[in-house]
Formats: structure tokens, C-alpha cells, sequence
């Protein structure tokens, strides 16, 4: 386990750089001690502060960073939302399918597209109806892809 102190101060650095530099190397320590860091730091400002913290607290694979990457799913930015379907997609929490099933409703196209790919590799059987809709009627033929990719995977 790696100790974080060092990259708390960056975390909380007025440049945006820094922020950034202070969530990957938060992220990289493997230390479970950053995840509330990340996750209060996930409501910064800047979407690609939160954008690292999001993917930081994916990289430390724990279901304790959950409830912050759920509550990212509401951002404004899409690149965001995304970040968040990408990291509970390596934490692979039973707890974020119903969130990521809300996912496949999402207005950007890869927000919807990237929610498909994580419930096709969890394989949940809840989401099935709503992947078939998808796979059969979204108008963007990525996101129809990745629906019926994942109800492959689920079946």
C-alpha cells in the first residue's frame, strides 16, 4: 500500500494540471485511503479533474468508490458520465446495474454504447429487455452493436 500524503496537496492545488496529476497518482497508489479524496474530488469544477478522479477511483477496483461513481452518472458532461460507466465497469459492483441499465437511456451516444459493453461483460440478466429494445431500435447503429454484443455476452 502506497501513502497518499504527497498527492493530497496536488489534489487540492488551485492549477487544474495538478488536480489532475494528483487523482492519477491517487489512483495509481492501489491505496484504498484515496477513495473518499477522489470521490469528494470528483465533484470539482473542471470536468477533466473529474474525468481523472473518476477513472482513479476504477483503477483502485473497490465497491467502495460505487456510490461516488453512481452519483457521477448525473453529470452535465457526457465525457464524464462515460468516465463513470468506464470505471464501474472495472469495479464490476452488482450494485450499478440499475444505474447502468438507466445508462442505456442517456442522451450521447456513447454514454449508452459504453453502459451496453460493462452489462454485457457483467452479464446481467437484468438487463436484457432493455439491451433488446435498444439493440432493435436505437437510431445509432454503434449503440445497437454494442446492445446485441452484450446480449451475446449475457447469453
Amino acid at each position: 500500500m502506497n501513502n497518499i500524503s504527497p498527492f493530497i496537496p496536488q489534489l487540492q492545488s488551485p492549477a487544474i494540471k495538478n488536480r489532475i496529476s494528483g487523482a492519477r497518482e491517487l489512483g495509481r497508489s492501489g491505496n484504498p485511503a484515496a477513495i473518499p479524496l477522489l470521490g469528494t474530488a470528483a465533484t470539482d469544477p473542471h470536468p477533466l479533474v473529474r474525468i481523472e478522479c473518476l477513472s482513479a477511483l476504477g483503477r483502485l477496483e473497490s465497491s467502495d468508490a460505487v456510490p461516488f461513481l453512481l452519483a457521477a452518472l448525473q453529470d452535465s458532461v457526457a465525457e464524464v458520465r462515460l468516465a463513470s460507466v468506464a470505471a464501474l465497469g472495472r469495479i464490476m459492483d452488482p450494485g450499478s446495474v440499475d444505474a447502468l441499465v438507466a445508462c442505456l437511456s442517456d442522451k450521447e451516444i456513447a454514454v449508452r454504447a459504453g453502459a451496453a459493453e460493462v452489462l454485457g461483460r457483467m452479464r446481467s440478466r437484468r438487463a436484457v429487455l432493455t439491451l433488446k429494445t435498444l439493440a432493435a431500435s436505437d437510431p445509432f447503429s454503434e449503440v445497437r452493436e454494442a446492445a446485441e454484443e452484450a446480449l451475446h455476452r449475457i447469453h
